[in-house]
């Protein structure tokens, strides 16, 4: 990506080369591009699972409130934590949301990509033609530039020794034969050469037009990643905001007074009494006989007391240990989430 300098076309970058393969190197190049936008889905999407664990425990810490929520006088501290952790949940998981809209939408570029990329690589099939035939063209060229210079010093090495004339001619013909080939070669270069120049300036803008699309969509991507986090981080900075404030508006007269409020047993303080004179003729007449219970019935009855005693004594039991266990839990689950 970005391996040209603008606005010069890409093809001056990509002339030279021993198999002149510069159109090998754009044309991966292009191809590459899809994994470039693999890669930004793959890193959006690691995002996303970041905020979606740390929204989870938001969701899971709530559960701890209701414990607290117990503690008399403090309980409403409490309750101001318990709505702020609601509301960063809330913006967690909306991030967690448009991160996975946003994965869709680089998902659906990709998809467009290979589209393109197929189309494009029948448009370009003329200049990979041309490419082939002049990395084939300049080999020949050069085999038959070395075979002229062998022939032509071997006409003269028989020359200056003094070979005979058969000798002599039978290397001047090989000499002219090899110096007809590496004309005729000099001559199809020229040609090819000039195809190659046409076509391959062609494809390179076409491969420089794709490559400034792609990087400016992938920077439209990254562009919309960063304003969504920073609008959820807007938001989540306006909910420490709101905790601050509600955590000093709740000063400890304002917690005596909840408590007194929610738990007071009344205003009104016990009366006076006063002596009262025993009126033992009304107590006499108000007596009556006292009957008998049933044989063994308040023993029953006691043990029947003693036996749903037990059971709510061991049922508040299991509840405290469940509390408890609960408690544990969620703060062995919270160590390893940190």
């Amino acid at each position: 990506m970005g391996i040209w300098t603008m606005p010069l076309t890409t093809c001056f970058n990509f002339w030279s080369g021993e198999r002149n393969n510069g159109f090998d190197v754009l044309y991966h190049n292009m191809k590459h591009g899809h994994l470039s936008t693999k890669d930004l889905a793959d890193f959006i999407r690691e995002r996303s699972e970041v905020v979606e664990t740390y929204q989870l425990y938001f969701t899971a810490i709530k559960k701890l409130y209701f414990i607290f929520l117990q503690c008399r006088t403090f309980a409403p501290v409490w309750d101001v934590f318990k709505t702020s952790t609601e509301k960063l949940a809330s913006c967690h998981l909306d991030l967690v949301r448009r991160l996975q809209e946003l994965i869709k939408e680089v998902h659906k570029y990709g998809d467009e990509q290979i589209k393109a990329y197929k189309k494009t690589k029948e448009d370009v099939s003329g200049t990979l033609e041309a490419v082939q035939n002049i990395q084939s063209i300049t080999q020949a060229l050069q085999k038959s530039k070395e075979n002229y210079n062998a022939k032509c010093v071997e006409h003269e090495r028989l020359k200056k020794e003094g070979a005979t004339q058969r000798e002599v001619d039978k290397a001047a013909v090989k000499s002219k034969k090899a110096t007809d080939t590496y004309k005729l070669y000099v001559e199809k270069y020229a040609a090819f050469k000039s195809d190659f120049e046409q076509k391959m300036t062609e494809t390179a803008q076409k491969f420089q037009d794709i490559e400034e699309t792609h990087l400016l969509r992938m920077k439209e991507i990254i562009e919309s990643l960063s304003n969504t986090i920073k609008e959820v981080h807007l938001q989540i900075g306006e909910v420490h905001e709101e905790f601050i404030i509600n955590m000093t508006n709740t000063t400890v007269e304002s917690l005596i007074q909840k408590f007194a409020e929610s738990k007071g047993t009344g205003k009104e303080r016990p009366g006076p009494i006063e002596f009262e004179e025993c009126n033992t003729s009304s107590a006499v007449e108000g007596i009556k006989p006292r009957k008998r219970k049933p044989f063994g019935l308040s023993g029953i009855m006691k043990k029947e007391k003693d036996t749903e005693s037990v059971k709510i004594a061991y049922n508040f039991t299991n509840l405290a240990i469940q509390k408890y266990s609960e408690r544990q839990y969620l703060h062995t689950y919270f160590l390893k989430l940190l």
